[in-house]
């Protein structure tokens, strides 16, 4: 009851509002920034990835940019899209375009304020995220403490219980297996790799993230050039649904309007985490890097994630004709997997989605560890949620998982207020610190 309530006010419309105008009043105010300058963008994300890069002794960009990706990928980006798609009907998938448009800025936004205000430790490492932002650019301290605390408990949620559901529901469509054991195996695994540095599950989604998604959208593209004939017919349907008034009453009409921007936009957010504040605190630990530039690789993450990942797992769910036959989240998917692959098929996504989901919860476990380095100085701390933490998996594997996408979502847009905050207080910061550098590459 008390997270319906609550469901209700951050994703009622004064939300998805606050969120989508925050967007757009950046994507003005830095004069179109991401349509003129997308040469320049490209130039410092995607083109770097070709090209010899020097060795750092600390973390680097792609290391960054691949934990925020492990943050959302497969739970997010997949699982989240089926979701989506069943409650909202297909015309979430275009609510989650305009999130994903919106959302590029407010993420640019976001990591240029965590490296411009990121404090640097007594171990030489970084710590930044919204909740610097808010202390050391907003003087509020209060809505920083606030907002590392939201983090935290969020780590329960999208972090923790919802990759776990999904890789019990996923294991359990192929193994007569009780799930409690499944949740232990996943806590000693967990555990494993988080009682090290944070430098340890850096570099395992560094290696993790960029295999899984090579492998994860090659078999979609090949499920598409199966079901080519269909797509047209799909993104027609996509652009009809998302203004549906078939009903024929304005209130009903209007009704599955709301519903499908509700779930597109919330599982859009859920999966590109722009507006959230999560992912600029790993990009605040990245060495030696311009604010701006770091911030291009924020831009990256929503296109990669929402406009290539999700795009690609809602065409194919919406080309197998399977979207209404009374399955959803992972069952869903695997089913549009053994329809292009047979049972061989199910068994290879159940072992993707696994794949991507720890390290979704790494990623998390990750943004939470800094989080708890910025309030607290007693390590005990840190270890009591870690035990916490390896619990929740296990307790995971067994909830309903409707119920764990609607704690998910509560948590999400709790921790998008303080954020959102900060962005429009000092988005002139933004705007001064971008209009320099593009001045400063021209003059180059």
């Amino acid at each position: 009851m008390i997270n319906e309530l609550l469901n209700s006010f951050v994703w009622g419309k004064a939300m998805i509002c606050f969120l989508l105008m925050t967007g757009a009043f950046l994507f003005l105010r830095t004069n179109c920034f991401l349509i003129f300058h997308i040469r320049l963008i490209y130039q410092k994300t995607i083109k770097k990835l070709f090209q010899k890069q020097s060795k750092s002794h600390g973390v680097t960009s792609f290391q960054a940019v691949s934990t925020a990706l492990a943050g959302t990928l497969g739970v997010g980006s997949v699982i989240g899209v089926a979701t989506a798609l069943t409650i909202g009907g297909a015309g979430a998938l275009f609510w989650m375009w305009i999130s994903a448009l919106l959302g590029m800025m407010t993420k640019f936004a976001e990591v240029v304020l965590a490296i411009y205000f990121r404090q640097r430790q007594s171990d030489g490492s970084y710590l930044g995220g919204p909740m610097t932002t808010l202390e050391y650019g907003c003087h509020m301290k209060l809505l920083g403490v606030i907002f590392a605390l939201l983090c935290i408990f969020a780590s329960f949620g999208i972090g923790n219980l919802t990759p776990a559901n999904t890789i019990a529901m996923s294991i359990l469509s192929y193994v007569d297996i009780h799930p409690i054991w499944i949740g232990i195996i996943l806590a000693i695994m967990v555990a494993s790799i988080i009682w090290g540095s944070a430098k340890r599950i850096m570099k395992f989604n560094e290696i993790a993230i960029p295999l899984i998604s090579i492998l994860y959208l090659a078999a979609c593209i090949y499920l598409l050039i199966i079901h080519s004939d269909r797509i047209v017919s799909a993104i027609v349907l996509v652009i009809n649904d998302a203004f549906s008034f078939t009903a024929g009453i304005g209130g009903v009409g209007g009704f599955a309007i709301t519903k499908a921007m509700h779930y597109g936009i919330s599982r859009g957010v859920f999966s590109h985490e722009a507006g959230m504040g999560s992912s600029p605190i790993s990009h605040a630990a990245v060495v030696d890097v311009h604010p701006v530039e770091q911030g291009f690789w924020g831009i990256f993450e929503v296109f990669f994630d929402t406009v290539v990942v999700c795009t690609l797992t809602a065409l194919v769910i919406l080309t197998s004709g399977l979207l209404n036959q009374g399955m959803d989240g992972v069952a869903l998917v695997i089913a549009c997997f053994e329809q292009g692959f047979g049972t061989f098929g199910g068994v290879l996504f159940a072992i993707s989605i696994v794949a991507f989901a720890l390290p979704s919860i790494l990623g998390w476990y990750y943004y939470a560890e800094e989080c708890i380095r910025y309030l607290f100085t007693w390590k005990r701390v840190l270890r009591c949620y870690q035990i916490v933490f390896l619990c929740l998996l296990i307790m995971g594997t067994l909830m309903d998982l409707h119920y764990v996408w609607e704690i998910a979502d509560t948590l999400n847009g709790l921790m998008s207020i303080p954020n959102l905050i900060s962005l429009v207080i000092l988005h002139g910061i933004v705007v001064k610190l971008t209009k320099e550098y593009v001045k400063h590459n021209r003059s180059d």
